[in-house]
């Protein structure tokens, strides 16, 4: 009786797998390739499970009980300026300069609690997210999002102003990938932009020594490494050292100010912290040039023009001047 009832189970079963549409899946015609699976990476990539609770609990976790703890073991930092965050309401754009991968964590480990477990990242969509698990890995880490770096592109910013709208402060790197050489390039106008839609601050951060800790590699085949999109994929390796973080004074865009403008103010307010970093707050600012502050930060913050043995004689000088060595004419 068991055998008998085994057999037919059996029949019942082939008949079913053999049952055609719509009863069954269709086949594929044999004379047509069949495309590769679509994969969801770069800006197509869904981010929003990334700030769920429970994986917003367990980022927390980690957060707190290994990157903080494995930051100050490799880079203990000297954190200045977070008194200017306590005087903000609502989330920020955090603006820093960028010279190496290890900046967005060691960033958010000095965050007050308040803004480290409720911060998004802004990542570089041909980078971090090329591929799924990469982008699976930094959304879980750090609660990155894909932006376009190279070019303005809407959805990117409708999806990083959003986020602020509904809470999150985000961290935003404008020279839009690592320095090449250790003096800041060019801010683009992302961050600038985004504070004239959503009317939230800019707070400019300026981090000094993690191109020591984690240094961008050169491209195999080459030199040096150039500009975004030149580094190695396999980066370097990790060296114990010091690192400071300073936070300015939160800038919002002045009335009739645009985005340009704006975003030179920015990256004025980091070369500034940046000198702070070998003098003092005053000596600071009052080596900017009295006549055009602006101009005058962004001119010795991006570094000397000159050949890049030059760039690289003054790049440990303090970065506006002043006390250190002096490089040749």
């Amino acid at each position: 009786m068991a055998t008998s009832v085994g057999e037919g189970a059996r029949r019942l079963a082939g008949r079913v797998t053999s049952t055609r549409f719509p009863l069954a899946a269709p086949t594929w015609p044999t004379t047509i390739e069949r495309p590769d699976p679509e994969r969801k990476v770069g800006l197509d990539f869904d981010h929003e499970w990334s700030r769920r609770y429970p994986v917003r609990l367990a980022r927390a976790m980690v957060m707190d009980n290994v990157t903080r703890p494995a930051a100050r073991l490799v880079a203990p930092a000297t954190v200045r300026g977070l008194e200017h965050l306590q005087r903000v309401d609502g989330p920020v754009i955090f603006a820093a300069n960028h010279a190496s991968h290890i900046d967005t964590p060691l960033l958010l480990t000095t965050l007050p609690v308040e803004f480290r477990h409720r911060t998004v990242v802004a990542g570089a969509s041909d980078y971090f997210f090329d591929r799924t698990w990469k982008a699976i890995l930094w959304s879980f880490a750090v609660a990155a999002i894909p932006i376009e770096r190279h070019k303005i592109n809407r959805r990117s910013g409708d999806a990083a102003a959003e986020l602020l709208e509904d809470g999150w402060s985000l961290v935003i790197f404008p020279e839009g990938g690592r320095s090449p050489d250790g003096w800041t390039q060019p801010f683009t106008g992302g961050g600038a932009y985004l504070a004239r839609r959503t009317g939230r601050p800019v707070v400019p951060v300026y981090l000094s020594g993690t191109r020591h800790v984690l240094p961008k590699t050169a491209e195999k085949g080459s030199r040096a490494p150039g500009g975004s999109g030149t580094e190695s994929r396999r980066g370097g390796r990790f060296r114990r050292s010091p690192i400071s973080v300073l936070f300015g004074q939160p800038l919002s865009p002045d009335q009739g100010e645009n985005t340009h403008r704006f975003s030179e103010r920015i990256e004025a307010a980091v070369a500034t912290l940046a000198r702070e970093v070998q003098t003092d707050w005053w000596q600071a600012r009052r080596s900017v040039s009295s006549v055009e502050p602006v101009v005058g930060a962004l001119t010795a913050h991006r570094g000397p023009d000159g050949p890049a043995w030059r760039r690289a004689w003054a790049l440990d000088t303090p970065p506006m001047g002043g006390r250190g060595r002096s490089w040749p004419e």
